[in-house]
């Protein structure tokens, strides 16, 4: 399951995001916004990131540049949410840092891009050993230690 989001900024491209994984046969949902009226990010990231933390779980978030969308998930215990900007950052993500949600821009990224960006951070998977103990560094910053 991957738990999808995004503002007002990212609403187009997360309806294209929606279509891609339709054709693809993966099951999502879609968390809001669900339409292009104003609204704030912050609430949305919460909502997806604690549903990826609490299933462990994949996520995609999109506002206009995925700044914010990635700062806001980012303070959910349990989160690896990563800005990504093209398919070596999305390959790297998944490998190297285990990342669980997926940040994009609706207005920094054509179309074309995003969504081999969303099909390569599907479809990689962690590679653990060196990286595992990198990212178990993280989650102890996030326990406070």
């Amino acid at each position: 399951m991957i738990y999808l989001g995004s503002d007002h900024g990212g609403f187009k491209l997360k309806e294209s995001i929606k279509s891609f994984l339709d054709n693809k046969n993966i099951k999502y949902e879609d968390m809001g916004t669900h339409n292009e009226e104003s609204c704030d990010y912050p609430d949305i990231a919460k909502i997806v990131a604690n549903q990826v933390a609490e299933k462990n779980a994949l996520g995609i978030l999109v506002c206009g540049t995925g700044i914010g969308m990635s700062i806001a998930a980012n303070k959910i215990k349990g989160i690896r949410a990563a800005l990504c900007h093209n398919e070596y950052t999305a390959e790297m993500a998944r490998k190297h840092n285990d990342a669980n949600i997926l940040c994009l821009g609706g207005r920094v990224l054509q179309k074309d891009i995003a969504l081999k960006i969303v099909d390569i951070f599907i479809n990689t998977e962690f590679d653990g050993g060196r990286h595992k103990r990198r990212v178990d560094k993280i989650m102890e910053i996030q326990d406070g230690c």
